[in-house]
């Protein structure tokens, strides 16, 4: 049996989380969830705002402050290899919910690893100022971390569904995603 694979991709704060979260109770079949903030986790704490691993740089434009990562060869190593466990995983079998960022061109590495298993891409989003009160009011977000991937995470992404967290409850969007897949 194929496994099958549900990439949630979007900007941080967009509730993709807690939709794969509602998502595993309502499914027919176990889907484990894979979040890419538990692979940056791993890292040493002096890799988390390091060149080598993830730098964190605040900016300043037009009045507005975002926060810029720039990111090295271990955090690089450490996303790819988040990559390959996520085919490998899905190669013994598991079904999987995927909850990333994708900022860098990611999506070419996932397709290719991924196009033996049933992959299906979903678009997280809502507006920028919804985005930005929820990273204010989130202790473990970087005010600014959302302006920056705003532009940058649904580019040359082509999605299976689309659903917008600042109109439907993670409930109602997992139900959505469910109903839409089959699930």
């Amino acid at each position: 049996m194929t496994a099958k694979i549900i990439l949630l991709n979007g900007v941080g704060s967009a509730g993709k989380s807690s939709i794969a979260k509602a998502l595993q109770t309502m499914t027919t079949e176990p889907f484990l969830h894979v979040q890419m903030d538990a692979f940056i986790d791993m890292l040493p704490e002096a890799l988390q705002d390091d060149a080598a691993g993830f730098a964190y740089e605040v900016i300043e434009e037009s009045g507005k402050f975002k926060v810029v990562i720039r990111i090295g060869p271990v955090g690089e190593r450490t996303l790819r290899g988040m990559r390959h466990a996520i085919a490998a995983m899905a190669g013994q079998g598991n079904n999987l919910i995927v909850d990333d960022v994708l900022c860098g061109g990611e999506i070419s590495e996932y397709l290719r690893l991924l196009s033996g298993f049933d992959l299906r891409l979903v678009g997280v989003f809502a507006p920028l100022d919804v985005l930005e009160a929820r990273e204010i009011q989130r202790a473990d977000r970087l005010p600014g971390l959302a302006r920056w991937q705003y532009y940058r995470v649904h580019k040359d992404v082509g999605y299976d569904l689309e659903i917008d967290t600042s109109t439907l409850t993670p409930l109602e969007c997992a139900r959505r995603i469910k109903a839409e897949f089959q699930l």
